[in-house]
């Protein structure tokens, strides 16, 4: 990687969780004022807002929505559990499609009173069930397979070859992979895995951050690229060998870093972006 990519922002997204003391109009203001091209929104930072107008605000800034996060949880044994879980996710294309972004990050849940893969044929069931809302509204679905130590709750999806098989069994243009560095960088099939999803064109976002050692919160304890033991620019490279031109988009949870300063949080973010990225 030359210099001038080491220092350009044109690729950089930030989400709104990562500074999330900051509403989204200080961050989309702050952001823009960095140099910062990207922001994935999540839903909450919507709640109250007229969704149009918060789309609008954001390009005026020069911002590209990146994506709307995040859709999924669809596991249930209880089957009412399971409709609704598909309505909220027809609602958050909808708030997608008014907010002009093309895309919705999918966190695809599990329940632990049920075995695994029934909660994975749930989830390809509730993918299947909510695309062709996505497909009508042209909003893409990114399946993000999360670490597994979290396959009790919040995802069964647990590896990148587990969301290419989902991708690929749904086999819709509409439906890809997020890969996002915290949950994939232990797989030892992640190169050829990241190979297989450029081949079949499912490749649709790039999440990054670090792995805190010793990390104090499975959740709320992640690091600025460089503070940890990932490799994200290798992580990068496969990802644009693999063909993706996407925004590269930090993405961090960490009580100790919403505690900061967020305006010196933006700067360091930056940094280490251009460093470490």
């Amino acid at each position: 990687m030359n210099p001038k990519e080491l220092t350009d922002l044109s690729r950089l997204c930030i989400h709104t969780i990562t500074l999330k003391p900051w509403n989204i109009e200080e961050a989309a203001k702050k952001f823009s004022a960095a140099g910062v091209k990207g922001i994935t929104v999540w839903r909450d930072t919507l709640e109250g807002r007229n969704i149009k107008q918060t789309g609008k605000m954001l390009r005026d800034y020069d911002l590209t929505i990146v994506s709307l996060c995040r859709g999924g949880f669809f596991p249930a044994k209880d089957p009412g559990k399971r409709k609704l879980a598909i309505d909220d996710n027809k609602k958050a294309i909808n708030e997608a499609a008014e907010l002009e972004t093309s895309m919705i990050v999918l966190v695809c849940g599990a329940d632990p009173s049920q075995p695994l893969e029934d909660s994975r044929k749930q989830i390809r069931d509730g993918i299947a069930a909510i695309l062709p809302e996505a497909t009508a509204a042209g909003v893409r679905l990114a399946i993000e397979p999360l670490h597994p130590m979290y396959a009790d709750t919040r995802s069964a999806i647990n590896t990148l070859a587990q969301a290419n098989d989902v991708a690929e069994a749904l086999n819709s243009p509409m439906v890809g992979v997020a890969i996002d560095v915290y949950h994939l960088w232990w797989d030892p099939m992640l190169d050829k895995e990241i190979k297989r999803c450029g081949a079949n064109g499912n490749l649709m976002a790039f999440h990054i951050c670090d792995w805190k050692v010793p990390t104090s919160d499975l959740l709320l304890d992640r690091a600025l690229m460089g503070e940890g033991c990932i490799d994200v620019k290798q992580v990068r490279s496969w990802v644009e060998a693999a063909g993706f031109t996407g925004f590269n988009e930090v993405e961090i949870f960490s009580t100790a870093h919403w505690k900061e300063n967020q305006a010196d949080f933006l700067k360091k973010i930056i940094v280490a972006y251009r460093e470490h990225s």
